[in-house]
């Protein structure tokens, strides 16, 4: 097997609908518009590859791991995730001396994406620097947390912030009704009918989270028969039935409620 050969975007069709769904390019990345939209600063340095490291800090389902494979994507470097919660030290060492044979022998660049970046203690955190500013690696690490308080200030310093803001409910729905029309990735091949009321009420029920919508969609479609005409009539009863009426969080006013899908 060849360690060098680039990694392909993978949708496997037994895989969650939201990972079947990632955007393929920047144009189908949506609710970002203010740091990724045409013509914006960072958008302009992926399509041009002038990249440096970045530190993605946004709420679950923003669009931080569909980013950093766009990035990778656009300039062809190799993808390498590295997750905090079961990497370490040892496998470091073993991806940066790959990268830097990667280099070498091919001229490709390795991306590093270090999802929950945060969860490295300081020590850890420090283990990157050497990397980082030898260009064996790029960096982008993805956050839930202020990176001002959870990435020490050397990693920080030569990383560029970029704030990923929760989808918008108008972002959620581009996103749902693109995963009901793509036969080849989505939910297309089911010939469903959803409401606005039921759509409306995914959208509540996913909070800003991409994530939580796709894969609660594709629960509801799943787990409803079709009618005598042969479609799935999503309706927010139907909906409702399928997500066993899970408590939704919304937030109203400043402050978090929690609501039903009722029939």
């Amino acid at each position: 097997m060849d360690l060098f050969s680039p990694q392909p975007e993978e949708h496997d069709a037994s895989g969650p609908l939201a990972d079947r769904m990632r955007p393929r390019s920047l144009d189908e990345l949506v609710g970002q518009d203010d740091v990724l939209g045409p013509g914006r600063p960072l958008r302009l340095a992926i399509e041009q590859d002038t990249l440096s490291s970045l530190i993605l800090w946004g709420p679950p389902g923003s669009g931080k791991t569909s980013l950093a494979r766009l990035i990778a994507a656009y300039t062809k470097a190799h993808f390498e995730p590295f997750s905090a919660v079961t990497s370490g030290l040892p496998e470091l060492r073993r991806v940066v001396k790959v990268a830097e044979q990667r280099r070498i022998v091919k001229g490709q660049r390795t991306i590093l994406f270090v999802d929950e970046i945060h969860r490295f203690n300081k020590a850890q955190q420090d283990a990157f620097l050497p990397h980082v500013e030898s260009g064996t690696v790029t960096l982008i690490g993805a956050t839930t947390e202020n990176p001002s308080f959870e990435v020490v200030s050397p990693l920080l310093s030569r990383s560029l912030v970029v704030v990923l803001q929760p989808l918008s409910e108008s972002a959620l729905v581009q996103i749902i009704e693109r995963a009901l029309r793509d036969t080849e990735r989505g939910l297309g091949r089911y010939h469903i009918e959803m409401d606005v009321e039921a759509m409306m009420s995914l959208v509540a029920f996913a909070n800003g989270d991409a994530r939580v919508a796709l894969n609660a969609l594709e629960f509801a479609v799943l787990h409803t028969a079709p009618g005598p005409d042969g479609l799935i009539h999503m309706s927010k009863e139907a909906l409702a039935t399928a997500l066993q009426k899970k408590s939704l969080r919304y937030d109203k006013g400043g402050e978090e409620h929690y609501n039903l899908i009722s029939a």
